[in-house]
């Protein structure tokens, strides 16, 4: 067990003994429901004595266990302390339906909610948004934990302009390096690397209808879980759609993607090789001349996977950063910090460089100006 893991452990198990039973309504008046899912519900509710707004977050106690309410209560109350992390306010309770907890409230929503369909988010809020939770999922992993379940839906407002944005719902939160059953579902955030659950997922439904006994695959909670639904959801808000519906071989899309990936990883390859063996690009014989000469057909001849057509070059080396297929490969949330400012999008860039040539027009018209002036001004004066 890691040292996250314990000492989320021991937390857990201290404030099990301090729980109390309230009534809620008799300590907080509710204004209305925020979300609703299969984990339970959120509500937007006021405290009657203090008159502070808060999230009170409602899990079904038939269907919650003890531990797993407190677990997620106390990683947001004691690891969840960065501006762009939603944290628990210390205040929870059990009813005789619920387990409860207060927690900072996204007045505006969720970034689900701001996403336009196949048209997405102004560029300059994507990488605002996206540099807040680089900061916030860097911060996470370095307090040993992973949050598996990085989507729109799990990212609120605290302003309308996407300004102020705090990633919460800790639900599937895991202290790095522990181990799970693998899962697979039906997402284009869910990871390469559980396709195989996919398969037993059959199996293991043959298993059941046959008596027989299931068959788990367990894997290790890893921060490239993390990296990987960062670089889909930068995808999402930058065009308002999914590059896949399901990242496996079954989808069109996908398979189309990590065909792309895989040949530009081995031109890439090659390229390096050669460049290894001659530093210098004047070639000794007429056979290195063709193999350089091949190797930049072969970058022609690598068509761009047809759903990524429009970005830039800088978000694409983010894209291929992020959504490596190899998790091992894959960069951490960090890496998005060194790909803002530039233009993500096509049609940005080529408007940046129609900007910056009407600037070089004027500033050259404005020097040629003055050129003509200093002239006029020494022939005023007899110099030659």
């Amino acid at each position: 067990m890691t040292a996250a893991a314990q000492e989320l452990d021991e937390l857990c198990f201290l404030s099990a003994q301090s729980m109390s039973t309230l009534e809620t309504s008799d300590h907080f008046q509710m204004v209305k429901l925020l979300g609703e899912g299969s984990y339970g519900k959120v509500m937007l509710a006021v405290h009657k004595k203090r008159g502070t707004p808060m999230a009170l977050k409602f899990f079904p106690r038939q269907s919650t266990s003890l531990f797993s309410f407190l677990r997620e209560y106390n990683l947001s109350l004691s690891y969840c302390t960065h501006p762009s992390l939603t944290r628990a306010l210390g205040i929870f309770f059990s009813t005789p339906c619920y387990y409860v907890f207060a927690q900072q409230a996204g007045l505006y929503g969720d970034l689900y909610s701001v996403i336009v369909s196949e048209v997405g988010v102004d560029e300059e809020c994507v990488q605002r948004v996206m540099s807040q939770l680089s900061g916030a999922v860097s911060y996470l992993h370095c307090m040993g934990f992973v949050h598996r379940d990085i989507k729109p839906e799990n990212i609120f407002l605290c302003d309308r302009a996407c300004r102020w944005v705090k990633l919460g719902d800790f639900g599937l939160a895991r202290p790095t390096g522990c181990t799970v059953r693998a899962v697979w579902y039906d997402s284009p955030f869910c990871t390469p690397e559980v396709e195989q659950a996919k398969e037993s997922e059959k199996v293991r439904e043959q298993r059941q209808e046959d008596g027989e006994e299931e068959e788990n695959i367990w894997i290790t909670v890893e921060t490239t879980i993390d990296s990987w639904a960062l670089g889909v959801l930068v995808y999402c808000l930058l065009t308002g759609c999914f590059p896949w519906e399901e990242t496996t071989h079954d989808d069109p899309a996908y398979r189309r993607y990590k065909e792309w990936y895989d040949r530009e990883t081995e031109r890439e390859e090659r390229s390096e090789g050669l460049r290894g063996e001659k530093e210098v690009i004047w070639c000794e014989s007429e056979s290195e001349k063709d193999n350089i000469l091949s190797l930049e057909n072969n970058q022609k001849s690598n068509p761009m996977a047809p759903q990524f057509e429009g970005f830039s070059p800088l978000v694409m080396s983010l894209f291929r950063e992020l959504l490596n297929p190899q998790p091992r490969l894959r960069g951490g949330p960090d890496e998005i910090l060194s790909y803002l400012g530039g233009p993500w999008l096509m049609e940005t860039e080529r408007e940046e460089k129609r900007k910056a040539e009407e600037v070089e027009k004027e500033a050259r018209k404005i020097r040629e100006a003055g050129t003509v002036e200093e002239g006029r001004e020494r022939e005023g004066r007899g110099e030659r």
